[in-house]
């Protein structure tokens, strides 16, 4: 299955963004309101220059505390994003995400973001082309 047939199966398209300068506290805020892992650090919603999980968070209170809410979205994002296009394979994916630790990653067309895959997007699409796979299969057998 390729990246853009998953990005039709969610529910929403909509990559939520959060704008340079904004506060750690802003970003957990819309993290636990749209109940969500991660947010795209971007100024106009397209052209992404980062990333902010709640792992990025819960790793800065664990080390600082409290006092790490006011800082900016800047200091704790991922600024080396790792993306993919519509046209990457599941397998692809799943392969980036597992050798850079991550489950987050923005689908680009040309330098625009047209969406956001998380690893559980991955995972379910891939079960339902196993089990696609597997029906198939045992038709082939039963001779359907």
């Amino acid at each position: 299955m390729l990246v853009h047939q998953i990005l039709k199966m969610k529910a929403s398209s909509a990559v939520l963004t959060i704008a340079p300068g904004a506060s750690v506290a802003d970003a957990a805020g819309i993290l636990s309101s749209k109940r969500i892992g991660a947010l795209i650090v971007s100024q106009d919603g397209t052209v992404p220059v980062g990333i902010l999980s709640e792992r990025d968070i819960v790793r800065e209170l664990g080390r600082r505390g409290p006092a790490c809410m006011s800082d900016k979205v800047d200091d704790l994002m991922t600024g080396d994003l790792v993306s993919c296009e519509g046209d990457c394979t599941t397998d692809e994916v799943l392969t980036r995400m597992t050798e850079g630790r991550f489950r987050h990653m923005p689908v680009m067309e040309a330098d625009k973001m047209i969406g956001l895959i998380s690893i559980g997007d991955v995972v379910k699409a891939r079960l339902e082309e196993l089990a696609s796979e597997n029906d198939a299969l045992q038709g082939m057998i039963m001779g359907h």
